[in-house]
């Protein structure tokens, strides 16, 4: 591992490499760069992504600059902040889709398969917060078969933790409710492979079925 200092002058450096792409005409047109980024931004879809390191959206979607409105926490849990942060972009761009982007191998769900299998605990209050949203799809799951695999228990965990999310922002404010209702935003799950770097899309019905059960 390379120390701070070190650090702070790769970022430095690579901000500089960035920059003189973005001088570059044919690097402008790759970038997909546009004079009113300066003023204005129309993101196009909205992701709530883990933090992972390995997982950027831009990058995995090949998307430019402006086109996509990330919000990122460990474990792609829906907080407060998150639900405000998307319902700022829907109200304020129009955006009209909202992709929980959870990932293959998630630190964030095998500390709490730990924490839940007594393997470890959590080292400070922060963390409890974001295991405390993702323990419920895990606990869920511990209560079938799936305890006694423990691969295939971390496996199922982030994506019931992705349905998770999904129902969250699906019912958990009365904003999204609104837009969702109205036929101005969907709210789909997705699951990124480290693997093979593909990102297989699931659970897209969610607000449809329940819209379903409650007409019944």
């Amino acid at each position: 591992m390379i120390n701070a200092q070190e650090a702070l002058e790769r970022l430095k450096t690579g901000n500089a490499r960035f920059v003189d792409k973005l001088n570059s005409e044919t690097a402008s047109i790759i970038h997909n760069k546009r004079p009113e980024l300066v003023e204005i931004q129309a993101p196009f879809a909205i992701v709530l992504g883990c933090s992972d390191a390995r997982v950027p959206a831009e990058l995995v979607f090949d998307q430019g600059l402006g086109d996509l409105f990330v919000i990122r926490v460990a474990g792609n849990v829906v907080a407060p902040s998150g639900i405000g942060s998307v319902e700022f972009a829907a109200l304020s761009f129009g955006t009209p889709l909202v992709v929980v982007l959870g990932h293959s191998n998630c630190g964030a769900i095998s500390a709490t398969v730990d924490v839940l299998t007594g393997n470890s605990k959590i080292p400070s209050q922060n963390l409890h917060s974001i295991v405390k949203r993702i323990r419920p799809a895990v606990e869920t799951l511990m209560s079938t078969e799936l305890r006694h695999d423990h691969k295939a228990l971390i496996e199922q965990s982030v994506r019931a933790n992705v349905r998770t999310s999904v129902e969250h922002l699906s019912s958990g404010s009365p904003t999204l409710e609104k837009l969702i209702s109205e036929g101005k935003l969907m709210v789909v799950g997705a699951e990124y492979s480290l693997k093979t770097g593909e990102v297989d899309f699931f659970y897209e019905d969610y607000w449809e079925r329940t819209r379903n059960l409650e007409s019944e």
